[in-house]
């Protein structure tokens, strides 16, 4: 391989490696001090539907990716910044489509108009709770 291709090749390997780097989740929590729980960066697609005066707003649902996860919360990537207090997180986990109530806790811009939407998972939504979850599938 001729020289100045490898060395058009180690810089973009420079590039990547300060954009891991500063994007570590180790190195982070270095700079922020410790955290009650651990994050783990993770990117699924889930389905997101509000909760307004304890009902489903259907019309309101769409999809987006998450960030990371904890033990007890989540982190998505938003496209815009939403009015989100309380929504219904679908997952579609072997199969099958599982729905987490959650509550939002922050909202912070990524960048770009992106927003991350940090998220307290509360309990189980069951279909009991909500009929309409029977249906909804991505």
């Amino acid at each position: 391989m001729p020289l100045f291709c490898r060395r058009k090749e180690m810089e973009v390997q420079s590039f990547l490696l300060k954009i891991v780097n500063n994007n570590c989740a180790e190195i982070q929590a270095m700079l922020e001090g410790p955290r009650a729980e651990r994050r783990v960066n993770l990117t699924m697609v889930v389905l997101i539907v509000p909760i307004e005066k304890g009902r489903l707003a259907l019309g309101r649902a769409f999809t987006t990716v998450t960030k990371e996860f904890s033990t007890a919360g989540l982190g998505l990537v938003l496209s815009e910044p939403m009015p989100l207090d309380e929504i219904v997180v679908g997952f579609r986990w072997e199969g099958d489509m599982t729905f987490v109530r959650a509550k939002a806790r922050h909202m912070n811009p990524l960048g770009g108009g992106f927003q991350h939407l940090g998220l307290q998972l509360t309990e189980m939504a069951s279909v009991r709770q909500f009929p309409e979850l029977e249906s909804m599938v991505f």
